[in-house]
Order: structure tokens, then sequence, then C-alpha cells
């Protein structure tokens, strides 16, 4: 609609509304403010963090600690639970954070015109209907109908994911426009960067852009991730195994032993104990702990621990253009002019470059004269200012492709400021975008006038009626500059004519003989450039089987050039976002596959694509900066948010935040992901044949008739103390050499595989043979039973420690100094444990409290010489793996 219609519809005019119409539409339309979903109270947030079946195995673990008396290990395992519940409960409310980030954005104070009056309100009282005026600096109170304008640009990257200033205008659009094409808005939460305008408020509060992407966050489903699926079911199943297992053993020792229910009851409450990983889940965190920490070194800051193993699995990476895999630093990399073409090397904002003619190095490009003269222009009809930001970086004050005029010139030698000091600038006519270009009056060091003018190339040809050359001027062909403009567009450049003609005496810029008789300069492409070491960090995520993605707010020839630069392999193909909006879901999750770029993208389409590709059973990142990104960055697996240029809304509802914004931080993350990932399953395969040691042993005993070699609370101690600290050490294990080179995982794969599985059963049946065997020996020998219990658990810890040198490399020889000395770690660990032992078996107050017994060095040679026949056994089984894994 055109702006009569528009001030119509919301029965408003130019002069605003009257104070009493105002009253009346805040009560009706409400307070612009986003809406606060209620909060869940503190104590059902941290109730909320034992939800958890292996939370809940824990619990049941410490109430059977204390019905033991084992007050002890009991505070030890409700301290585990504690603290596994305060990480929780610290991480939680990250999408509140979000929301109050997002109305963080919203302008607290607004100037609107009310009665005909100018006047300051708060932005909380703004209304549908009122007329807001916008000057350079101002954030936009709400979502406006621009109904008046002065060179009004926008900057609406953080919303649209558009890299440049928007030119706005007061033309109408159709109704299905898409969001960053809509130049008749200036939507809420965005920044003015030039100009003035006057709008008619359409929206306010939750009926905004930026408050349809807050309703979207509160409402996006966050999915759980992949190790926390398996541990829930590998926890459910243990739980249900353990407690069939439990039941039947103890009925089996009443019905057919004749055994007492009391001493039963007892015996099923050891093998629940010793078959219930106690560890794990603190193990589990630590191994998660360290990963975050290793993150950190490399410059990705991990919000929620889970996101460090979710990372190993991930599939497809969404990713912004903009800031992410570009440096969001737009850069003049070709200069066209009359008779030769010139390719500008060096990006960013940095004033280092060359240039060069075909083969030819440039090695003075100030000293040609068309060339300078067209530097010379770029920096004269210019508003921006370049400067250096602290010691490493530099900065554009102003618009970014005014900032690059700036470089480039600096990149020949030629200083803005000293320019601007010799030609003098005496009149400016801004860049509106009805025009669609800048015009300056400047007066030359010779003392002559001259008239500078910038912008859109199709407009500037149709100014200018000669061209710039060597010699003088050459008539202008506009059918051969078109084609060079269209060969710079198509390679994704956005192009910029520069021009120049004599200036009169005493004759404004504004007059009808000024929009004539120009000469053209030049033009100059200019992009956004891809980082140095993002075509790269894509390879190593296609050699990792891992598909990158491009979806931006930019338009599609822009990003389908950035896309080849890069080597995405369908950088081809482009799916815009109206595109996007008429396909069904299942079309959707079949071209999700095949396409790599989506260009023109809404926040409601980033959100459908991560959810497509989740659909088809895909793990997935999603990368981004601005509020836009939020609702994908929190239902995407791991959502991935830059920490330089992010807005702070991208920030909390991310997983993960870049500290230097690199997209190839991402993959040192995944390489760290799949590596933490490994160590966790090295971690269950050692610390199960433990409980299943114990468990059998019990089991055994039971069915036997006989006495239970290990008491429930020895269980306790071996699976508390000594597994967890040989445990913990495979944490800091190294990544396998092929860690990047393998396929991800399946998230739906268990946590054990069949190998897994076969590996903890022949340990689990090693250590119930040794442990029986060597308690049967003891007592055999004449040893009583608290000794004989006593060479029973170090016979068990031995075990423990020789399978932890072992599973350090699941099928490769651990029989070597490498294999035996190579970490540090599980050498301290070994340390610790053998101390602890000593202490458990020699010290007095710890023999009556585990009713351990002194053993003797004969005693502790049976025990080495059983733990060194449990290394070759897996060494010989590791051997077997290998030989027949090359024979199949």
């Amino acid at each position: 609609m055109d702006v009569d219609e528009v001030l119509n519809g919301l029965a408003s005019a130019h002069e605003g509304l009257s104070a009493a119409e105002a009253e009346r539409r805040l009560e009706r339309y409400g307070h612009n403010k986003l809406p606060r979903k209620q909060q869940a109270s503190w104590w059902q947030r941290l109730l909320d963090q034992f939800n958890n079946i292996l939370i809940i195995i824990l619990l049941i673990a410490g109430a059977i600690s204390v019905a033991l008396g084992a007050f002890v290990d009991a505070g030890a395992i409700f301290g585990v639970v504690l603290i596994n519940a305060a990480i929780g409960y610290l991480q939680e409310g990250r999408a509140e954070k979000a929301l109050q980030s997002i109305r963080g954005m919203l302008s607290p104070r607004a100037t609107v015109r009310r009665q005909g009056q100018r006047r300051g309100i708060p932005a909380a009282e703004v209304v549908p209907g009122d007329i807001v005026i916008v000057e350079s600096g101002d954030r936009v109170p709400a979502d406006l109908r621009l109904v008046a304008l002065s060179s009004l640009r926008t900057q609406e990257a953080a919303l649209s994911g558009e890299s440049t200033p928007v030119d706005k205008s007061t033309a109408p659009v159709m109704a299905d426009t898409d969001l960053a094409e809509r130049h008749c808005m200036a939507y809420a939460g965005t920044l003015v960067a030039q100009g003035r305008g006057e709008g008619v408020v359409v929206a306010t509060g939750a009926a905004t852009e930026i408050g349809h992407i807050s309703r979207m966050i509160g409402e996006v489903e966050q999915v759980q991730t992949p190790l926390l699926r398996q541990l829930d079911r590998f926890g459910k199943r243990l739980a249900v195994i353990i407690l069939m297992l439990a039941a039947a053993m103890a009925a089996f020792g009443v019905f057919v032993h004749g055994q007492n229910w009391e001493q039963m009851f007892f015996a099923a409450v050891g093998l629940a104990v010793a078959a219930i990983p106690q560890g794990l889940p603190a193990v589990i965190s630590v191994t998660l702990a360290l990963g975050v920490q290793a993150m950190a070194r490399r410059n990705a800051i991990i919000r929620r621990l889970p996101a460090v193993e979710t990372l190993g699995c991930i599939s497809a990476i969404f990713t912004d253009k903009t800031g992410t895999l570009t440096r969001n630093e737009m850069t003049v990399t070709a200069i066209v002019l009359a008779n030769r073409s010139i390719e500008v090397r060096g990006v960013g904002y940095a004033p280092e470059g060359s240039f060069r003619a075909g083969d030819d190095a440039l090695d003075e490009p100030a000293s040609e004269p068309v060339l300078r003269r067209c530097l010379e222009a770029g920096v004269l009809c210019n508003e921006a200012t370049v400067s250096m930001d602290g010691q490493e970086s530099w900065r554009v004050h102003g618009d970014p492709t005014e900032g690059a005029l700036i470089v480039v010139a600096a990149k020949a030698g030629l200083d803005a400021e000293a320019v601007r000091r010799r030609h003098r600038r005496l009149d400016v006519m801004p860049f509106e975008s009805e025009r669609k270009y800048m015009v300056t009056l400047d007066r030359m060091d010779d003392g002559s006038l001259m008239v500078h003018a910038k912008g859109a190339p199709d407009v500037l040809l149709e100014m200018c009626d000669r061209v710039r050359a060597e010699d003088g001027y050459d008539e202008l062909n506009r059918e051969d500059w078109h084609e060079r403009i269209d060969k710079l567009s198509s390679a994704g450049l956005r192009v910029l004519a520069l021009a120049e003609k004599p200036g009169k005496e005493g004759v404004a810029l504004g007059a009808p003989e000024q929009t004539g008789g120009f000469a053209l300069l030049g033009i100059m492409g200019l992009i956004d450039p891809p980082r140095e070491d993002a075509a790269r960090a894509v390879e190593s995520c296609r050699k990792a089987g891992i598909r990158t993605k491009m979806v931006t707010g930019d338009h599609a020839r822009t990003a389908s050039a950035i896309a080849e630069t890069l080597g995405l392999t369908q950088g081809r193909q482009v799916v815009t976002g109206k595109e996007l909006e008429g396909m069904e879901d299942a079309e959707l999750r079949q071209r999700v596959q095949e396409v790599d770029v989506f260009a023109r993208a809404s926040p409601e389409h980033k959100l459908r694509l991560v959810m497509s590709v989740q659909a088809g059973g895909m793990v997935c990142a999603m990368t981004g900066d601005g509020v836009n990104d939020a609702p994908a960055l929190r239902r995407a697996d791991v959502g991935v948010a830059m920490g330089i240029n992010g807005t702070e809304a991208s920030k909390e509802a991310a997983e993960m935040v870049l500290a230097d914004d690199n997209f190839a931080t991402i993959v040192s993350a995944v390489e760290e992901g799949r590596k933490v990932y490994d160590n966790i399953k090295k971690t269950v395969a050692f610390l199960l044949p433990t409980n299943g040691g114990e468990s059998l042993a019990i089991l055994v005993a039971v069915l036997s008739g006989a006495t239970l070699p290990i008491t429930p609370l020895q269980i306790l101690w071996v699976n508390m103390v000594t597994a967890v600290t040989l445990g913990l050490a495979l944490a800091f294990e190294p990544g396998e050499a092929d860690v990047m080179r393998r396929p991800p995982r399946d998230p739906d794969a268990p946590i054990l595989d069949l190998f897994l599985i076969w590996r903890v059963l022949f340990v689990s049946a090693l250590l119930v043979v040794s442990v029986y065997g060597v308690f049967l020996w003891a007592l055999a020998s004449g040893t009583d039973i608290s000794a004989a219990r006593s060479a029973a658990v170090n016979t068990l810890v031995v075990g423990e420690i020789v399978y932890l040198l072992s599973i350090r490399r699941l099928t490769g020889r651990s029989l070597s100094f490498d294999g035996l000395f190579g970490s540090r770690p599980a050498l301290i660990a070994i340390a610790l444990v053998v101390l602890v032992q000593m202490a458990w078996t020699y010290i007095p107050s710890l023999q009556l409290l585990f009713g351990s017994a002194f053993l003797t060095a004969n005693d502790w040679i049976i025990i080495g010489v059983i733990g060194l026949a449990i290394f070759l056994a897996l060494e010989v089984e590791k051997s077997l793996w290998r030989y027949f894994s090359r024979a199949i």
C-alpha cells in the first residue's frame, strides 16, 4: 500500500495521533515491550536436575549405602549428585536470557510527532499509528512503514543477514516480498546508519519482527543430545536388567538353597550395588569438562557440557555467510578503467595489498593518472573514515562500502585525510535510494571546481557522455560498459561507478544542469571476502563426512560466488527463501540434501532447514551472529554463536561461542568432540567389566550356595574410589590418528557396539575367574574370611590396572613402551590407586571400616601373577581380533 493508504488504514496522519488517542491505543495494544514468559521457580529448576536415569541410579546407590551404614560412601555418592545438579541448575534459563537480550535491543526512548508537535517519549509508550522520527545512530523503536525520508539507510544484519546497510524508500512493495527487500520498512531493534526518516508504527512489542523471533525462541523445543539419548537408553536397560537379575538371584537362593529372605535381600542389594556404575556420571562429567577446557584453548567456548560430545557426531553445519565464512569487511577486488582492468589484492580493512593489470604488477599505482583520479574520486565522494582499532585491527567508521574505497586508495599510497585537505569539499548531495548516487563539489588544489559522483553504475552511465582515458576523454560505449558491469556482478561483486565533471561557480549541486555531462572514471567491484582459512575448514569438514551449508540473507548471486570460492560441493545450486516457502516438508527434506546454499533466508526458513535435516536423521550445528539466528541456534543439536560480532541473543541461545569468530575453529571443536566421545566409550568399556566381575562373583556365590567373595561395602569402595580414579585417566587420552578421516558416527548407535559388548563380557569373565579363584585359594590355604576377601578385592583392583593399560588402545598392541608408559595421567592414576589400596589393606581404621585384613608378600606375588595373566590374555584377544578383522 502507498503512504496515504497505510495512514488511513491505521487512522493516523502526518501530524500524528492526539494524546487522548495515543492513550486509548496504549490501553488497547499494550506497552511496546516483548512479553515475558513465566519462569519456573528455583526449586522446580533444581528438581528438574534429578530427572535423569543415571542420577536416579546414583540416588538409589546412595540410599543403599545409607542402609548399609556406609555413610562415607553415601556422602561421596550424594556429593556427585549435587555437583551434577549444580552444574545443570546454573546452565538453566538460557532461553530466558536470550529473550532478555532481545528485549534490551528495543530503544528506551523514541521521538514521535503527536498533534503536530515533536516530543520524546519512552519507547514502551509507542503505539500503532504513531509517527516516529529516526535519525543517524538511533535504534528503531517499533516496526515502521516509512512515510518520509532523506538518505535513510539502516543496518539490518542482525535481523535479516544483509551484510551492508540497506537503502530505504517510501515506495510500496508487494506483500510477499522477502524481509531483506522491504525497503519501505524500518524494523524494531535495527540501527539507523545514515540519514533521517519518518514512519508510521505498524507493529509494537510481540507483533514486531523481532517480537516474532522472540516468540520463536520461546517456542523452539531443544533436542536431546546423542550422548544423553544413548546414556538414557543404556541406563534404563541397565536398571531393568539389574532389578530382574537381583530378584531372580534372591528367589533362587531362597527356594533352591533354603537361604532366609533377609540374607538374600542383602545379597540382592550387593548385586545391585555391584552392577550400578556409580562413578560413571562423574567420570563422564569430568571427561566433558576436560573437553571444554581443551576447546577453550582452541577458541571454542562451550556453554553446555553435552555439546562437547555432540560435536563429534555432527553431519551437517548450517553457517551464516556474513562474518562467519566471510570477514564482514567489504573489499575492492577489481577496478575497471577505460583501457584496462586492474586486480586489487589484499583483503579486509588493513591498507595492505597490491595492484595488477593482467600479468603486470603496478608498483606505483598512484602514478597512473586515470587510476589515481578514480581512487581520489572515491575518497572525496565519501563520508567514511578508517582508523587503527588498538594495535592489530583496522575499523571503518561509517558505511562499510565507502570504507572500502578509503582502504583501496590507501593500498595505492593515497592518504585519505591528505587528499581531502588538498581538495576541499564545498558542497555535498548525500546518497538517496531514489537517486542511487552521491555527489560532492570540491575545490581542487589548483583552484578549479570539480564535481564527483559515486553510485549505482546503471544510473551513473546515463549521466555520463564520455569516459576518462590516458590521453584525455574517449566516447562512452554504454553497451560495452554494461557488459563489464554484468561480468563483475555475475562474479558476485557489488559494483560502484565513479564519475567527474568540472564544476561551475554559483551553480548548486541540485540544479538540473548538474545531473548530466559527467565523464566516467571507472567502476569498482567489491565483495565481503571469505576468511583465509574458511576454504580449508570446509575441505576438512568434507573429509570428515560433514556437509557445510550456507544460509544467508544476502542475494543468491553473491552467496553462490562465495560458495564456489569456498569449495562448497553444491555451490552452484541456490534455493531462495521464497522458493523454500513454497516447499512442503517432505520436498524440503529431500532438497536440503541436494543443495548447500540458501539465500534470502528468514528466521523461519533457518529453523525449517534445521528441523528438516534433523527429521532425516542428521545431527546438525547452526552458526550465526544475529538475532535472526537465535531460534535455529536453539533448535540445532549444537548452536554456534560468534563471540566478537555476535549479538547477545545469539550467544545466549547457543551451546558454543567462537571467541575468534572463525569458522575453522568449528573444525577443531569437532575434532575435540570426536576425541571426547572416543574417550567416553573407552571409559564405559573400562568401568563396566569391573561391575560385571563384581556382579558375577556375587551371582556365582549365591547360585553355588557359597560365601560372598566381596561385601557390598567393599564393592562400593572399588566402584567409587579405585575404578573412578583409574577411569579418569582415560579422559586425558589423545585423539586417534584417523579421528578426522572417518565419517560421523550414527547418533542412534548404542554407546556399546558389538565389539565393546564382547570386550566387556570377556574382561568380566577374566575378572570373576581371577577374583573367585583367589578367594577360594585363600580360604583353602587356611586364611580367614577377611584376608581372603582382601586378596579378592586387591586382585580386582590389579585387574583394573592392567585393563586400563590395555584399553588405551582398543585393538592395538599395548605390550610396548608407549603402550605401558606413554600416558602420564594413567601412570599417576595407577600410583594413586596403589597408595590408597595399600592404605585400605594395612591401616587399622580402614580395616575396621571395610573389613579388610593384612596380606603377605606371597599373597601379592600371586595377585601380581594373575594380573600379568589377565594382561597377556587381553593381548592375545586383541591379536586374534586384528587377525580376523584383516581376514574379513
